[in-house]
């Protein structure tokens, strides 16, 4: 707050009186659902204990009884089959028709990067856009599909991702904390390039309208 932004935690694994505790900070939380199959749990998420997949429900789950803004999404590429995907966006869409709190969808494709033991190939872009269709399927019109243009590097796939239903690119910023090895494009610079194209990029807050 005193740096001048509004707060948006992505915290991790937290017991419920600490999400409520955090409510009252924070206009929005996070946390990235990633793949509800625990078949990840033998290969990329054996030494992750915060990713089994009941446990990450479990928070969304409670923001939705705490009315917490939410923001979730699926990590792509880590050895899920395309049938997880789907079955993943429709866990988050059946939370969201209970509770009404989750907010955006980020659809982040796994990119390999420098700090990583576990490397494996890239998600393949060219399935992204039909991914997204997809999603927009499944999931509920009011919420928003989030793609990271950073891990895009072709801006073409961007634009498709955006004539597929994707409407939010997420935060833009000078270092990708999550993905450092992938810088973003400068706000102004990618508001040039979508503006070619007819689309406006434009800011917004933490809580959707």
């Amino acid at each position: 707050l005193n740096m001048g932004f509004y707060p948006h935690t992505n915290a991790g694994i937290l017991t419920f009186a600490e999400m409520e505790k955090l409510k009252n900070v924070n206009l929005s939380m996070g946390i990235m659902l990633e793949q509800m199959t625990v078949t990840l749990l033998n290969t990329v998420h054996r030494h992750a204990p915060s990713k089994v997949p009941s446990l990450r429900l479990e928070q969304l789950q409670w923001a939705g009884e705490l009315g917490i803004p939410f923001t979730t999404g699926l990590l792509l590429g880590i050895g899920e089959t395309e049938c997880d995907r789907l079955v993943t966006l429709e866990t988050i869409a059946a939370l969201h028709q209970r509770w009404g709190h989750i907010q955006e969808v980020i659809l982040q494709p796994y990119n390999p990067g420098k700090r990583e033991q576990w490397q494996n190939n890239p998600f393949d872009l060219q399935k992204l856009p039909d991914l997204v269709r997809q999603a927009r399927e499944i999931l509920p019109p009011d919420i928003v599909i989030q793609i990271p243009p950073n891990l895009v590097p072709d801006p073409l796939f961007l634009l498709d991702c955006l004539a597929a239903g994707a409407r939010d690119l997420g935060g833009i910023g000078i270092i990708d904390e999550v993905n450092p090895d992938y810088l973003h494009l400068h706000p102004d610079k990618l508001k040039e390039f979508l503006a070619v194209y007819g689309w406006e990029l434009k800011p917004r807050l933490p809580v959707y309208q």
